[in-house]
């Protein structure tokens, strides 16, 4: 079955999402018009993420589809532990997959994540508590925080 692909509205701007039958593959932003997923598997996940952004939904049970490296998958697997409404170091994620001096590679691994927010590589930051690094901008990463009360306005 070729993968499905819906367009939903999210106060960060639209949201494209792709799923297949193993799970969510893939969000990225997009300026194309909002379309409604057609599968129920679609529907689950537009709905959990439009509770996130409600802040009725702390946590995502859907089944995941990632696709990288055995790397960035061992690095994505541990972000997802990562408690809502809470901040780590790229040397603490590097730490817990066993490689304490891979915190660079670790950022790599972030900038690759194909499902922002629900593999939640915005809730890392630079050992100095700094926002640094996020493939939607700062501004967004900072938004993310503040919607969980990790970040204080």
């Amino acid at each position: 079955m070729k993968p499905e692909r819906f367009i939903m509205k999210s106060p960060v701007g639209n949201i494209a999402a792709t799923v297949s039958t193993h799970g969510l593959q893939e969000l990225k932003q997009t300026s194309e018009a909002v379309k409604p997923p057609k599968t129920p598997f679609g529907r689950e996940v537009r709905d959990q993420l439009k509770d996130y952004f409600a802040k009725k939904n702390k946590h995502f049970d859907f089944k995941l589809d990632l696709q990288g490296t055995d790397f960035q998958k061992k690095v994505w697997n541990e972000l997802r532990k990562i408690p809502y409404g809470t901040m780590v170091s790229y040397g603490y994620i590097a730490h817990r997959i066993g490689k304490p001096k891979a915190a660079r590679a670790v950022g790599s691994a972030n900038h690759h994540n194909p499902l922002w927010i629900i593999v939640p590589c915005h809730r890392v930051v630079s050992s100095t508590g700094k926002l640094t690094g996020y493939a939607g901008g700062l501004d967004m990463k900072a938004y993310l925080l503040q919607l969980e009360g990790a970040l204080l306005v």
